[in-house]
């Protein structure tokens, strides 16, 4: 593995796994998948008055989807759909224009700095977060 890219942080947010798993019972689903390396994730929302309650993600995918996974596992309770594009917004600018990571709750994406330089990797990074929109978009479950 690079050093640059797969730093201890990011390890850490991978291992860490924030909301892995399913909802029981999930108000939407989304999926994104990744066809160029397999990555797949599934995200389950429980939604009240169109923001998330609850989260939970079956991610099988590299680490970076995973430690990227962790964080909305960790820190998406609260958000809109709107707030949720804004931040997949904050998050493309970052790796493609090395910007400055989201700001709170959503700063531990400042450990995907190394992906900056990979930018096949990026749709990793951002695979988590289009999960969730698919979600938003999803016909309510039940």
């Amino acid at each position: 593995m690079t050093d640059a890219l797969y730093t201890p942080a990011l390890l850490r947010l991978a291992a860490d796994a924030h909301g892995a798993g399913r909802l029981t019972v999930p108000h939407v689903t989304g999926t994104a998948f990744n066809p160029a390396c397999g990555d797949k994730v599934t995200m389950d929302l429980a939604l009240e008055s169109g923001r998330v309650t609850a989260i939970a993600h079956d991610t099988k995918a590299c680490v970076l989807a995973q430690a990227s996974a962790s964080i909305l596992g960790a820190a998406l309770k609260g958000a809109d759909k709107s707030a949720v594009e804004a931040l997949r917004k904050e998050i493309a600018t970052m790796l493609a224009a090395k910007a400055p990571a989201p700001r709170s709750p959503f700063e531990s994406y400042a450990a995907f700095e190394g992906a900056v330089e990979y930018e096949s990797r990026h749709r990793c990074v951002l695979l988590p977060v289009d999960a969730v929109l698919a979600g938003f978009d999803a016909k309510p479950e039940g």
